[in-house]
């Protein structure tokens, strides 16, 4: 390696290759964008309580993501195996996939950034003992998660006002 006038960098061409080597094919020591036509990676999980009580189920709900590329939004899906009461209201940006599911959109997940909070209070059908509350991402952009066991939940809340956490 040498130094020009400049202050700008020649590496002989052998360098460049034995670094191209040692990182392996299409890695470099810099972080870059994904090239065009590859879907970036990103890990998002999802983290939070699910209470019962009688006939209402509370869910607080932090979905956070841990790289290594941003994401624009993402959708969880909240399942629940006793039938949601018909007429309620919903947080802004959640709405029904059926009589036992919820859809809600995150909004933009920066790389460890704050989480986005998500707070439903629901009233089922009925007064159940129990209920099965199983959360997961079912869209985020397109991108890639190796990591799917912290994004899929599966809790058992008994009604006894008792925070189940996730």
């Amino acid at each position: 390696m040498r130094v020009t006038r400049g202050g700008v960098l020649k590496v002989p061409a052998v360098t460049a290759m034995a670094a191209a080597v040692v990182l392996g094919p299409g890695l470099s020591a810099v972080a870059e964008p994904a090239p065009r036509g590859i879907a970036p990676e990103a890990d998002v999980s999802h983290h939070g309580r699910v209470s019962l009580q009688e006939e209402r189920i509370g869910v607080q709900l932090r979905t956070g993501n841990r790289g290594p590329s941003p994401l624009a939004e993402a959708t969880v899906r909240l399942r629940f195996s006793a039938p949601l009461a018909t007429w309620q209201r919903l947080p802004q940006g959640c709405l029904r996939g059926g009589d036992r599911t919820v859809l809600c959109e995150t909004g933009p997940l920066r790389v460890a950034g704050d989480a986005r909070r998500t707070a439903l209070g629901l009233r089922l059908v009925g007064r159940p003992a129990e209920v099965v509350v199983k959360v997961d991402t079912v869209w985020n952009g397109g991108a890639s998660d190796r990591n799917r066991r912290n994004d899929t939940h599966e809790v058992l809340a008994l009604s006894t006002g008792d925070a189940y956490v996730f």
